[in-house]
């Protein structure tokens, strides 16, 4: 039986850990090809050497604390999600700072430091251009020297390239942004998804025989209004369905929501974290000049994304 992902939060959880540890470092928002990478250099170690395999990370994104006016509005997975992501490829433990002024203040020497002091540390996995510590003064010249010091080895990757440019988490928003699922899913080496809990809506779906399931999303970023084939996934167990983004004018709808229906699913999501994969839109939205040109529509979209599923590889 695979043991699941240990969370700590503190460089000393480490110290509970038994064996040589391997670690990861970075934000890795969106688990992304380049990120894996870095993971899986560190995942290799640990299988070569012995020992468990971790990835340090920071929470809320550095960059929200340093330059807030340059932080991205929205993210490509919260860490709840990231954790999700990371445990399915087969991380041991995760670590995740809470990135504070205090910590940002962090000599580099000092970081690194406390993060080997408490731990078997036996190697370091960054990407080559990863910097760190007060005024980003850390880099991977200063790991190799620290880690002749302290005995443990460095692995710098190179980023990984898509379509002739470095693959990157502002990419990939971008994609999204855009609409562009199939470029974003390439570079996250996966479907895009965002994860939220299944509340209560105005149960519309369910009077026009499409029951829906209402997903209460975060700060993911989110793709363009309009409707989707979409695969909704509850732990290890996934249905295709197909889910309508926006604001719902027909109905006179002001707010933004996201509204999932599952194809052949029964049970009750009320409640439920639902990760839902947005694979391939099908239209924009639009209002209908009536509730019955709605319902003949939504046959249409369902139609329109099973007949995708029954064709695609996604």
């Amino acid at each position: 039986m695979i043991k699941p992902m240990l969370r700590l939060q503190k460089f000393n959880d480490l110290s509970e850990l038994t064996g040589a540890l391997h670690l990861a470092l970075g934000v890795f928002d969106g688990v992304h090809m380049g990120h894996r990478a870095v993971i899986n250099t560190a995942q290799q170690a640990a299988a070569r050497d012995g020992g468990s395999c971790g990835v340090v990370t920071f929470d809320p994104h550095p960059i929200r604390l340093l330059a807030p006016d340059r932080a991205p509005k929205q993210l490509l997975a919260s860490l709840d999600h990231k954790a999700r992501l990371l445990d399915e490829i087969g991380v041991d433990f995760l670590l995740a700072l809470s990135f504070t002024r205090m910590l940002a203040a962090l000599d580099a020497e000092i970081f690194v430091e406390q993060m080997v002091a408490t731990g078997q540390v036996k190697s370091i996995s960054v990407g080559e251009d990863w910097r760190f510590g007060n005024g980003r003064k850390g880099d991977v010249s200063l790991l190799r020297a620290m880690g002749e010091r302290h005995g443990f080895a460095v692995n710098a990757l190179p980023p990984v390239m898509h379509q002739g440019e470095r693959i990157s988490s502002t990419r990939i928003r971008q994609s999204i942004r855009d609409g562009a699922m199939a470029n974003a899913a390439e570079m996250l080496g996966r479907p895009y998804g965002i994860e939220g809990i299944v509340v209560k809506g105005q149960e519309l779906g369910r009077t026009l025989g499409f029951p829906t399931a209402n997903v209460a999303f975060g700060e993911e970023q989110l793709p363009p209004d309009g409707v989707w084939a979409v695969r909704g996934r509850l732990g290890h167990v996934a249905w295709t369905g197909v889910a309508n983004l926006g604001c719902r004018p027909t109905v006179n709808g002001t707010a933004r929501v996201l509204e999932v229906h599952l194809f052949d699913h029964q049970e009750d999501l009320y409640g439920k974290l639902l990760e839902v994969e947005f694979v391939k839109s099908l239209r924009d939205e639009k209002k209908f000049a009536s509730i019955d040109e709605l319902r003949h529509q939504i046959s249409l979209d369902a139609i329109a994304a099973r007949d995708f599923f029954s064709h695609s590889s996604l």
